[in-house]
């Protein structure tokens, strides 16, 4: 069994068919979204979520449906960007409560 698989050791099977079922839907052809752009941002949910097993599945089926480096490495820049504006959206709510400023 693959490393990813363990991850879903524990459910029942009904309920890993549920899981499964959904998936397989969000990447159906025909959508809104071509399955690269999916993927890339697959890759920026999974740096977001810390999914190490799920960052290295998106990262192989970006590249398989033709993703770059250049678009693998801007979609991890987006994603580090949101995850540094979610630290000072944080801070910004201890300096109201403290009722200062950042580095003044």
């Amino acid at each position: 069994m693959s490393r990813m698989m363990k991850s879903y050791e524990l459910l029942e099977e009904h309920m890993k068919n549920i899981y499964f079922d959904f998936y397989k839907e969000t990447y159906k052809e025909g959508t809104a979204l071509d399955n690269k752009t999916k993927e890339l941002i697959a890759i920026a949910a999974s740096l977001g979520f810390k999914c190490e097993g799920c960052l290295e599945g998106h990262l192989e089926k970006a590249l398989k449906h033709g993703a770059t480096k250049e678009e693998i490495s801007e979609a991890v820049a987006i994603a580090m960007g949101v995850g540094a504006a979610s630290v000072v959206d944080q801070t910004d709510h201890v300096a109201e409560k403290l009722q200062t400023r950042h580095f003044e």
